[in-house]
């Protein structure tokens, strides 16, 4: 099943609230044959479970009529993190297009019981999952109260997590060029917290993604870098679906950052390259 990548990130939102409704069989098998062969530009192997909530005793405080759940597990390698939100996003986008509701959690879960039916091996970690199943015609107030909170609908500017060749210039769509439509996309992944901690400089045909660090590294790794993965996942979909090519290399830019401000993987960054237009 293709699906158009523009198309489910525009109109892609985190649902909360579903009708109950059990997953159908026809969905879940589909869902299931995508998830098996889900990759990643690190080529970071991640393993996807859909699991049935009542009977593994999973839930979350802040969602209403779930019955089945999305969860993955990684090992803990070079640039799983990055690696693991890229490919999990991937796997969200795929299951909007089929007309069903997701929503990241790494806090708000009952992670014992996850990780118990998650069977984590040594060196694996379990980061997040999602609800999956039909969203309500109506949001629970909860849901609308969270979403008031946390500024959902809302992204920082363009020209604030952008750049121009260097941090001292904001980008504009007009100067983004070809990169334009794919970085505003990326503009708009869902992160923890609403933090966005994704940021771009763009240099000639390279984008160089880094990191602002805004939240402490927890045993699970660096939550925002999962973020980061989510965005790159965003901007590499439409870049691809806008006919472009492109790789991501380990290269130094030694381009000067804000103190805050970090290299996505340490001490190697990830470039774009646009290579050829179809």
């Amino acid at each position: 099943m293709k699906y158009s990548a523009k198309e489910m990130i525009k109109n892609r939102r985190s649902v909360r609230t579903f009708n109950g409704e059990p997953l159908k069989a026809a969905d879940k098998a589909k869902l299931e044959e995508h998830i098996r062969d889900i990759d990643n530009p690190w080529n970071v192997p991640v393993e996807f479970r859909i699991l049935d909530a009542s009977d593994n005793g999973l839930s979350s405080p802040v969602i209403k009529g779930e019955d089945t759940y999305l969860a993955a597990k990684v090992a803990r390698e070079e640039n799983y993190e990055i690696a693991f939100g890229y490919s999990f996003e991937e796997a969200c986008l795929f299951a909007g297009s089929m007309g069903l509701g997701t929503v990241m959690l790494a806090a708000s879960l009952s992670r014992a019981a996850f990780e118990k039916v998650m069977d984590l091996k040594a060196n694996e970690v379990f980061p997040l999952a999602s609800p999956i199943g039909y969203p309500s015609d109506k949001q629970a107030f909860l849901e609308k109260t969270m979403r008031k909170a946390l500024k959902a609908d809302k992204r920082l500017a363009f020209d604030e997590v952008f750049f121009d060749g260097d941090f001292g210039k904001g980008l504009s769509a007009e100067r983004a060029g070809a990169f334009a439509e794919a970085l505003e996309m990326a503009r708009w992944a869902p992160s923890a917290g609403n933090k966005q901690p994704w940021r771009a400089v763009v240099s000639g045909d390279k984008v160089h993604f880094y990191e602002e660090k805004s939240m402490k590294e927890s045993p699970l790794g660096d939550v925002q870098k999962i973020d980061v993965g989510i965005a790159i996942c965003h901007f590499d979909l439409v870049m691809k679906e806008n006919g472009f090519s492109g790789t991501i290399i380990n290269r130094e830019p030694g381009i000067e950052t804000p103190q805050n401000v970090c290299y996505i993987i340490q001490p190697l960054h990830f470039s774009f390259f646009k290579i050829s237009i179809r």
